[in-house]
């Protein structure tokens, strides 16, 4: 591991490692009129989930049930995009995950028991500020890098604009500032998480960072914030099976386009369909709605300089492969909203 620039052994595994070293910086924190900042980052939660060994298989045997969005569609009388039926059977899909054959359950197993040793880390570092007597003044922040799908939309993984995948979960707390149950309704941001702690250690926020801080939400008060927030996805050659996207979610519509390719584009009411399994985007009664988001989406986009779509270089192996006894050969039906039964035009 990399330790102050210099390469050293990792001694064990990494969670409890990484905790150690918290705790020791904590330690060394002796003056309490200067602020200090802790960014402790567990890998161990990635894939392929490599628990602690204390922990390993020791929720194996536990009940385990799929989500409802995981149900196999045999066709596309819903207007799905076909590239998300296809990602099914793919690396990131729950028919051939990691290109293993091992079931999904498997996974999401082995993700928490590894997650159990985060949960004695977070332990342990809450701790040790009570016993710096500063647990009640200290702004703590438990938050991941991005959602995860464990068979939602009959996918694995991330990158997508789909709920699971792009809401990525966070718990704040400093008992001396903020009520303990509050909950924030704003569409908050990973962007948002810098000027936050830049606020509470009484900093100025750089004019480069595009967040603002969320601490006067936090602590119940009104203030002027985002209507939307911009989801953006630039394609990977190494993981074809995700196109470019780019998405708008507001507080209760979500409107997807994806580029560069023959498919649908998808609106969600995301208060009444939470799970986003209604497409609304062909539906007569929400082309207003459709409409303003996709201006909306484009002028977001312009003006953040982002009507640019770079050109990503692969970066080691291609994950391109489908498996052929779960119909790797066969693509996904067009979306049935593209189907017509008669000629539409004829030309004189």
């Amino acid at each position: 591991i990399n330790d102050n620039g210099r390469r050293v052994p990792q001694d064990g595994y990494i969670t409890p490692l990484l905790t150690r070293k918290a705790i020791e910086f904590l330690q060394q924190q002796t003056d309490r009129d200067e602020p200090f900042f802790l960014y402790l980052s567990h890998k161990a939660v990635h894939d392929p989930f490599t628990p602690e060994p204390r922990y390993e298989d020791s929720l194996k045997d536990l009940p385990f049930q799929f989500p409802p969005s995981s149900r196999l569609l045999r066709d596309n009388l819903k207007n799905r995009p076909r590239w998300l039926l296809d990602q099914r059977n793919s690396w990131h899909g729950m028919d051939f995950a990691l290109h293993t054959g091992q079931s999904l359950e498997r996974f999401y197993k082995r993700y928490c028991e590894a997650l159990r040793s985060v949960d004695d880390s977070i332990g342990a570092v809450v701790e040790q500020l009570k016993k710096m007597g500063i647990y009640e003044e200290t702004l703590v922040i438990y938050m991941g890098d991005n959602g995860f799908m464990f068979g939602e939309h009959g996918l694995f993984d991330k990158r997508v604009a789909y709920e699971t995948s792009s809401r990525v979960p966070m718990l704040m707390q400093c008992p001396a500032i903020i009520k303990g149950g509050t909950g924030v309704d704003q569409v908050v941001a990973n962007i948002d998480i810098a000027p936050t702690v830049m606020q509470a250690m009484g900093l100025k926020k750089p004019p480069h960072m595009d967040g603002q801080s969320f601490m006067p939400l936090a602590q119940g008060k009104s203030i002027s914030w985002r209507e939307y927030f911009l989801y953006a996805y630039y394609w990977e050659q190494n993981y074809p099976q995700t196109p470019p996207h780019f998405s708008l979610r507001g507080d209760r519509y979500k409107y997807t386009t994806n580029y560069g390719l023959w498919d649908t584009d998808e609106l969600f009411d995301i208060q009444s369909d939470p799970m986003e399994q209604k497409n609304l985007i062909h539906d007569p009664a929400f082309v207003k709605t459709k409409q303003q988001m996709q201006n909306r989406l484009y002028e977001m986009m312009d003006d953040l300089g982002g009507m640019q779509i770079p050109l990503n270089p692969p970066r080691g192996r291609q994950q391109n492969k489908r498996l052929r006894d779960r119909s790797g050969v066969q693509a996904a039906d067009f979306p049935e909203a593209f189907i017509v039964d008669e000629p539409l035009r004829e030309i004189k």
